[in-house]
């Protein structure tokens, strides 16, 4: 490879990073309200119902299960989000893999520099249409934890 397309190569991958650095910092920005009632709202409620379980006429075993009970909206809220937030990663890592396998197909029958400019088009269309997706995977998810917006 000579160092024009290596020159060529590390341009392509900054600006991939940097789309992919885009759909990261949507996904923050667009679940921030989700992230905020799990931390703040749920885990002040938890909390709150943990503390009434601490009563000395309670054994033990009581308590545990009591605090352990407070704890299921939060651990439910938290696996819906995970669940959901990979679901979305899973989509546009196999939407890049089909970019990555056009970019591979691409450079044996063209130019390389063609090569790469598909590729990047490519991966940019996959990062716009994964952030299309956000606000209505951001929605599901409030709707699913009774958030009101």
């Amino acid at each position: 490879m000579d160092h024009i397309a290596a020159a060529d190569e590390r341009i392509v991958n900054e600006r991939l990073r940097q789309k992919l650095n885009e759909v990261n910092s949507a996904a923050q920005s667009e679940l921030s309200g989700v992230q905020d009632h799990v931390n703040f709202t749920l885990q002040q409620a938890y909390f709150k119902c943990a503390y009434e379980c601490f009563d000395r006429r309670r054994k033990q075993d009581e308590i545990s299960n009591c605090v352990e009970h407070c704890n299921v909206p939060v651990l439910t809220a938290q696996n819906l989000v995970q669940n959901e937030m990979a679901k979305f990663q899973e989509r546009l890592n196999r939407s890049l893999m089909v970019c990555q396998d056009k970019f591979e197909s691409a450079k044996v029958q063209q130019n390389r520099s063609d090569a790469m400019k598909d590729l990047e088009s490519c991966v940019d269309h996959s990062v716009q249409d994964s952030i299309k997706t956000l606000p209505h995977l951001v929605g599901r998810m409030k709707a699913s934890l009774l958030i009101k917006d």
